[in-house]
C-alpha cells in the first residue's frame, strides 16, 4: 500500500494550491484547455521546477517514514519470533526459520521494493511469471482513450468532467482517478484518461459498482452521442517506477508508447530499470505502465515538461547522462512502433 500511503502523505504536507481537487466547477467552462493556455515564459519553467523540487523532496520525505516503519514492524517481528523460538527444539526452529525465508520471498513486502534487486538470478525470473518480476503487483491501471467528435468537444469536456471526479470521489467505488489529458498533438480531438485500481478484484468491484449507480445510464446514453471511438487497456506499473500521487506542476505532458516484438518485455524492463535513473535526473516522469489485457506487448511512459522546447532541452541532456545512450542502445531493436502524444491536462485531473 506504499503508493496509497504517498498519495495521503502528499496531501497532507503539501499546500492546497499544489493539489488539484476534484472539482467539477472548472469542467463547467466552455473552453477547452490546449498548449495556448500555458504561458511560456521563463518565469513559469522556475515556477515549474521549483514545484518539482518540493514535490520530490515531500516524495522523499514520505518514503522514509514509511521505510523506518516498516523497519519498525520487522524488528518487532524478528523479537517476538526470537523469543517464541527459545521454547523450541532445534529442529523446530530450523523448520520456522525455512518458513520464514519462504514467506519473505513471496511475501507482500517484496512487492513493495522499488526495483528488481541487481543480484537476482535469472532463472529466478524465467520461472516466475512476468507480472511477478516486472510488477509491484499491488494495483491495475486502465489506461482509456475517447475519440470524441470535433464538434462535441466541449459537451464532452461538460459530462465527463462531471461525472469522472464524482465517480472517483465515492468511496465505495474503490478507484482512483490518476489523471484525465487531451491530446493537443498527434490523434487530436482524443482524450485519454487513466485509473487505478486495487488489483483486478478491485477494477471488477469499480466497474459493478459504477455501473449501478443512478446516473451511469444517462452518463452513458450522452456518452456515446459524443465519441466515434473507445479504447481501453489494463496495465499494471512498473515495479522501478510507481505512479506519481496526485501533483500539480504545471506546463506539458508526453505520452510515449511502444509496441514490442512479442517475448521482449523482461529485457525491456531490464534496460529501462537501468536508464530510468539517468532520465530522472533531467525529466520529470509520471508513471510507466505495460499492458496486461487489451493491446498486447504495448508500454506506455508518462512525462512532464515545463513547455515544448523544456522537453527538448531535458531530452538532450539526458544524452549527457551516464547509461542512457546504453539504453536507448539496446531498447531500440526491441520495438516494432512508437508513438508520442502531447497532452494537456483537464481542470478536474489530480495529476497536471
Amino acid at each position: 500500500m506504499l503508493s496509497r500511503i504517498l498519495h495521503r502523505r502528499a496531501a497532507a504536507v503539501a499546500p492546497r494550491s499544489v493539489l488539484r481537487a476534484l472539482s467539477t466547477t472548472a469542467a463547467r467552462q466552455s473552453k477547452t484547455p490546449s498548449m495556448g493556455d500555458i504561458n511560456p515564459s521563463r518565469a513559469q519553467i522556475d515556477s515549474f521546477n521549483r514545484k518539482q523540487h518540493e514535490f520530490r523532496e515531500r516524495l522523499v520525505e514520505a518514503q522514509k517514514e514509511q521505510g523506518a516503519r516498516a523497519l519498525s514492524a520487522n524488528n518487532f517481528s524478528a523479537s517476538e519470533t526470537s523469543d517464541q523460538g527459545s521454547s523450541k527444539t532445534d529442529a523446530g526452529v530450523t523448520s520456522e526459520a525455512k518458513k520464514h525465508e519462504a514467506e519473505r520471498k513471496s511475501g507482500p513486502l517484496s512487492n513493495l521494493i522499488y526495483g528488481t534487486k541487481e543480484g537476482r538470478e535469472m532463472e529466478a525470473q524465467i520461472q516466475a511469471s512476468f507480472s511477478q518480476v516486472l510488477a509491484r503487483g499491488k494495483y491495475v491501471h486502465s489506461i482509456v482513450f475517447h475519440e470524441v467528435k470535433p464538434e462535441k468537444v466541449d459537451e464532452y469536456m461538460e459530462l465527463v468532467g462531471h461525472f469522472y471526479p464524482k465517480m472517483a470521489n465515492l468511496p465505495e467505488n474503490k478507484v482512483h482517478l490518476v489523471g484525465s489529458w487531451r491530446v493537443e498533438i498527434g490523434d487530436c480531438d482524443t482524450f485519454v484518461h487513466i485509473w487505478e485500481y486495487q488489483k483486478y478484484e478491485g477494477y471488477h468491484q469499480s466497474r459493478y459498482s459504477i455501473t449501478h449507480h443512478p446516473d451511469f445510464a444517462d452518463f452513458d446514453s450522452k456518452l456515446k452521442l459524443l465519441i466515434n471511438s473507445k479504447k481501453i487497456s489494463l496495465m499494471q506499473e512498473f515495479s522501478f517506477w510507481p505512479t506519481t500521487p496526485p501533483r500539480q506542476l504545471g506546463g506539458i505532458f508526453e505520452l510515449r508508447s511502444y509496441t514490442l516484438h512479442p517475448g521482449n518485455l523482461l529485457e525491456w524492463e531490464t534496460h529501462w530499470r537501468r536508464g530510468l535513473k539517468a532520465r530522472r535526473e533531467v525529466m520529470e516522469g509520471v508513471g510507466a505502465w505495460f499492458v496486461q489485457i487489451g493491446e498486447l506487448n504495448t508500454v506506455h511512459h508518462l512525462w512532464q515538461f515545463a513547455n515544448l522546447e523544456e522537453r527538448r532541452e531535458r531530452r538532450e541532456k539526458s544524452w549527457s547522462v551516464e547509461g542512457w545512450s546504453d539504453t536507448v542502445h539496446k531498447t531500440v531493436p526491441l520495438i516494432q512502433n512508437m508513438k508520442s502524444r502531447i497532452l494537456i491536462p483537464m481542470p478536474w485531473s489530480p495529476v497536471a
